[in-house]
């Protein structure tokens, strides 16, 4: 081979040479921008991983906190529940209870009106000591019972007191002013009662007496010889001299 020859196929080899590396140079370029592409998109994918990931943990902490809040709620509502039940079981006991004060004050009311009308006549039949002073409670227990604004605990307390007033007359021992009606004249006088006992008037001028007849519903003249004693007997109601024995007309019980 001559030497013109052999410098054309060394030029040539290395034009070869040259152009192989070149189409190498723009593979191994090409390569790397699909890697980098490739990277880029799983860091991407990486990233998104990552955030749904956490996503995920954020929704089960909210869904284990909805449980314990859901299991906190059951256990409140059974609490509030048993609250209402029992609230329930008060207002039942209550409503039994009104029922029964209903039923009761059905029967107590006309009970009420009766014990009035039964005081009323033992008063009218009775020695009339305190006469006017009785009749004006009695009154005022019918007027009490037409009052709505009274309870009935309270009216049925007032019928009590009354009859509690009655049982104090025939236990004590007073006299108070009044006038007595001594065969069409009306006298004012000292009236002395030992409880149901003996009724006595004596005259502000302390020289007439009498005594209540309460078969007869009249007054009777008393003699002289119970005069001192009847005088003696109002002191003594009025606190004038101490209690002492004194002699007084008695009607004998049959």
């Amino acid at each position: 081979m001559s030497k013109r020859t052999l410098i054309a196929s060394t030029v040539i080899g290395a034009f070869a040479l040259t152009g192989s590396a070149s189409v190498s140079a723009v593979e191994l370029s090409d390569l790397q921008k699909e890697d980098a592409k490739i990277q880029a998109a799983a860091a991407k994918s990486q990233e998104k991983i990552n955030t749904l990931f956490e996503q995920s943990q954020e929704l089960l902490v909210e869904y284990r906190q909805v449980v314990d809040q859901t299991e906190n709620l059951k256990i409140y509502n059974d609490y509030i529940a048993s609250l209402v039940a029992d609230q329930q079981r008060g207002i039942d006991s209550l409503q039994r209870q009104i029922d029964s004060i209903e039923a009761t004050k059905q029967g107590i009311v006309p009970l009420m009106f009766r014990m009035i009308d039964s005081l009323d006549k033992f008063v009218e039949l009775d020695t009339p000591i305190h006469l006017e002073e009785r009749r004006e409670r009695i009154q005022r227990l019918r007027d009490l019972m037409a009052n709505s604004n009274v309870t009935v605990s309270e009216q049925f307390r007032q019928v009590l007191e009354a009859y509690l007033v009655e049982v104090e007359y025939g236990t004590k021992m007073s006299s108070y002013q009044g006038t007595i009606d001594d065969q069409g004249t009306e006298v004012t006088v000292d009236f002395f009662n030992l409880g149901r006992t003996a009724f006595l008037a004596l005259s502000l001028d302390q020289t007439h007496a009498w005594v209540w007849d309460n078969d007869a519903r009249a007054w009777q003249t008393l003699g002289d010889e119970y005069l001192t004693s009847t005088i003696d007997a109002v002191k003594m109601a009025n606190g004038v001299i101490p209690p002492d024995l004194i002699k007084l007309p008695i009607k004998a019980a049959e």
